[in-house]
């Protein structure tokens, strides 16, 4: 059955429909309307993918979980079954890498190098935990620093809130790290859905999938292997 999705684009509702298990004809289609992406910007099918195996393998056991795709600056939220319950554009760190450096996470953030401020790729068990100097806040690897966390504005010269309202993800390489959304976002979606923690699934700028996420690549190979001729 093809889903139609209320405020979604095509691309946001194929990763809705891809997370679902089959429904009947009858019931109620699902709506979204936290879908904050800009109309013409779609949604990658390795996110697509990844969602529908995140949900079918129940690989986070229940937990809510993210997608975070940094070429795309996209994040697309989903509650513990599955459901898609948000998408919109993300801010990540300015520099391209998939690996955080050793001892970056003891640094003041002005003493990161630019080549350092980067968002790492992978799987990540994240939760509310506290900071040393920003209070509560939401860790997606608390070994390495990074978290979600509302735009930050602190230092105008870097228009965060500028470079996240544009239509392209062009501009959306900015942080030392973290990952910025809009602050309404983060309330209506990120805050309530991961109070109690969740998994963050980050897709890598140079790593293979293969490397970054092996157990869903290998998924992959086996259906295209069992596949009917």
């Amino acid at each position: 059955m093809a889903l139609s999705l209320a405020f979604a684009g095509p691309a946001v509702a194929r990763t809705q429909q891809a997370a679902q298990e089959p429904t009947q004809e009858s019931a109620e289609q699902p709506v979204v309307s936290n879908d904050q992406l800009p109309p013409d910007q779609p949604v990658s099918d390795t996110v697509i993918q990844l969602a529908g195996w995140i949900k079918a393998s129940r690989d986070t056991e229940g937990y809510p979980f993210a997608v975070m795709d940094k070429a795309a600056a996209q994040i697309l939220v989903f509650d513990g079954k599955g459901k898609l319950l948000g998408a919109a554009p993300g801010l990540f760190g300015s520099a391209v890498g998939d690996h955080s450096a050793p001892g970056v996470a003891g640094l003041a953030l002005k003493e990161i190098p630019g080549r350092d401020r980067t968002t790492p790729a992978g799987r990540f068990i994240g939760g509310y935990g506290p900071s040393l100097d920003a209070g509560r806040v939401l860790w997606v690897d608390y070994d390495t620093a990074v978290s979600i966390h509302p735009t930050a504005t602190g230092v105008p010269a870097e228009k965060r809130a500028e470079r996240l309202a544009t239509p392209t993800p062009d501009d959306n390489r900015v942080t030392h790290g973290c990952i910025n959304v809009n602050p309404d976002f983060y309330a209506r979606v990120i805050q309530p859905t991961f109070e109690k923690g969740g998994v963050f699934y980050i897709l890598p700028d140079k790593q293979s999938l293969a490397e970054t996420f092996p157990d869903f690549v290998k998924s992959r190979g086996n259906e295209q292997r069992t596949a009917p001729e």
